[in-house]
């Protein structure tokens, strides 16, 4: 591979990752071309080169985030039963604040969404990805109306990260045996 290929690729990732990190710090819409050129350390140039527009650019590296964290999240329950999955879920949720750079990304993004078609469409097949994978797995052990589960899995983790947002207390380690309960009775 040319090495400006190689450079070119290496710029395009340092675009994303600053896009993402800057919406958590300063909100979607104050991410601008030039906060996002001097956090890559890049010329400003270089972020239109790459990306059509900076909303282009925040979709990309918000669903890119998206799909690491759910993937992530799908891969790691893949591999536990039902009640032991439920454990892994809520202990990975102690890592978001709700006021964390990652949490603010992805609240950001779900708000964007309703302005970006893309942006839409490609979080509704990365959490409809999700929830089939989690319904997969959740069928695999046994668990009856899988789906449903699957879905109010997913919805409850999403309220419970926007409840400690607003609330640092909110711990997520009462519920663990109401969860534990729905995947295993």
């Amino acid at each position: 591979m040319p090495k400006s290929v190689d450079r070119g690729r290496r710029t395009r990732e340092q675009l994303i990752d600053a896009a993402a990190g800057l919406v958590g710090e300063v909100g979607w819409g104050a991410v601008t071309t030039r906060l996002v050129a001097e956090r890559a350390g890049v010329n400003a140039a270089l972020v239109h080169y790459h990306f059509s527009s900076v909303p282009e650019l925040l979709t990309t590296a918000a669903l890119r985030f998206a799909e690491r964290v759910l993937t992530e999240s799908a891969d790691a329950l893949r591999l536990a039963s039902p009640a032991d999955g439920i454990d892994r879920v809520l202990g990975e949720l102690t890592r978001y604040t709700g006021t964390d750079p990652e949490s603010l990304l992805l609240a950001e993004a779900f708000l964007a969404a309703h302005r970006l078609p893309e942006l839409k469409a490609g979080l509704a097949a990365l959490v409809a990805d999700f929830r089939a994978r989690v319904g997969d797995w959740l069928r695999a052990a046994g668990v009856e109306d899988a789906d449903a589960v699957a879905l109010l899995l997913g919805a409850a983790v999403d309220g419970m990260v926007l409840h400690r947002a607003l609330d640092e207390s909110v711990d997520f380690r009462p519920v663990a045996s109401l969860f534990r309960r729905l995947v295993t009775d």
